[in-house]
């Protein structure tokens, strides 16, 4: 990237399997801002259960860089590889996308995130109208008479899918 092109912001590193929680503890401490969304699941073995959280998309963590310096300073962290590229420009993602990630890692009614990067098919469009998702449009997607939302981020190219209630959703209506 040439210094004079870099644009603040929200970039995705994509980092080594199962490095992403030691690659974000160390990005912290060299004063880097990060995000590493966690959902927790539930692992069974013969003798026993237990309570895990794993990264939400894996292999990746959001980095806020607000100069160049940043940019590559991130990019030196023991576990990173390089940041996400769509052509030739670098995947960066609003400042609006994480806070809709956050908002759903952190919303009553919300269960059984999942992550996938196939484009959304054509389904019911909702809006949802109650909530701390209040506003939030999705797609949703009938499985086994539960309502599964999926919610589309465009600039890292993938959907987050979770259960949600009914009634937190209203029937999405185009303007014409």
């Amino acid at each position: 990237m040439k210094l004079n092109t870099f644009k603040n912001g929200w970039y995705v590193l994509y980092v080594r399997s199962c490095q992403e929680k030691k690659v974000h503890n160390l990005l912290q401490e060299n004063q880097c801002e990060s995000f590493l969304p966690l959902i927790e699941t539930t692992r069974q073995w013969s003798d026993r259960r237990k309570v895990l959280h794993k990264p939400l998309f894996p292999c990746y963590v959001f980095v806020k860089n607000n100069s160049a310096k940043d940019f590559y300073k991130a990019l030196n962290i023991e576990g990173a590889c390089t940041y996400i590229r769509f052509g030739k420009e670098y995947a960066q993602i609003a400042d609006e996308e994480i806070n809709r990630i956050k908002l759903l890692l952190n919303a009553d009614g919300v269960k059984d995130l999942e992550i996938n990067s196939k484009e959304p098919f054509i389904g019911e469009k909702y809006k949802i109208n109650h909530g701390p998702l209040n506003g939030l449009d999705c797609e949703v997607v009938r499985i086994n008479s539960e309502n599964r939302v999926m919610v589309r981020f465009d600039s890292i190219r993938q959907n987050i899918t979770a259960t949600i209630s009914k009634h937190l959703l209203e029937e999405y209506t185009v303007a014409v």
